[in-house]
């Protein structure tokens, strides 16, 4: 797999070299700015990007922005944001996007290495990938206090979990509770928010996602 990373942090640049070249990936090219990220995009078409949103020269969303241009020219390009905080309006713009795998996370869950190798290669194959907090917090801001009062703790980490692309299965694993049970949570979840469940993993996601998006 062909990487390409945007990050203006040394250390932090180095050690996602590192990780990735540990886990069989390829950095094609690793740049530290926002003007070098388009660029290093079309030439090297990576299978995936890994991008932090906010760069050089004006720390704003040159990330963000060279991502979308480059997708303008590669349509489908997997595209991983890594963000310090959660930058609603930046994930809002880049899940309008819904050509190819995009996925946004928050650059705590590097970290977790083999996280964040999984959110990659989900990535990679045209997944969709997303921080539970930057839904936590999405949907705060889009639903209205009265339908997150709705959803209990237990639905609110399914939905977390569910946004991160997981099956029923691996939510149950993860939840140590039945696959039954987790139909059951995923069931209330759309009948709080008005929207229909689905038994496919990328069309559940993309339901959230749109709901988020208002």
């Amino acid at each position: 797999m062909r990487v390409v990373i945007a990050e203006d942090l040394a250390l932090l640049r180095d050690g996602l070299t590192r990780i990735l070249d540990a886990y069989g990936c390829k950095v094609v090219e690793a740049v530290a700015d926002g003007p070098s990220v388009l660029p290093a995009l079309t030439r090297h078409r990576p299978d995936v990007a890994v991008l932090d949103v906010r760069l050089p020269p004006t720390f704003t969303d040159e990330g963000l922005q060279a991502a979308l241009a480059a997708r303008a020219q590669i349509p489908g390009l997997p595209i991983l944001v890594l963000s310090q905080h959660v930058e609603q309006l930046y994930a809002r713009e880049l899940l309008a996007d819904r050509a190819g795998g995009v996925g946004y996370l928050l650059k705590d869950r590097v970290s977790n290495v083999g996280q964040f190798i999984d959110a990659v290669q989900r990535v990679a194959g045209g997944g969709m990938v997303m921080d539970p907090e930057v839904v936590s917090q999405l949907l705060a801001r889009n639903s209205g206090a009265e339908r997150l009062s709705g959803l209990t703790a237990r639905e609110r980490e399914v939905l977390g979990l569910m946004a991160e692309g997981r099956s029923n299965a691996a939510i149950a694993g993860r939840m140590f509770v039945t696959e039954k049970a987790v139909s059951k949570h995923i069931n209330n979840i759309f009948s709080k928010l008005g929207m229909p469940p689905s038994e496919d993993d990328n069309r559940r996601v993309l339901a959230v996602l749109a709901y988020l998006n208002g």
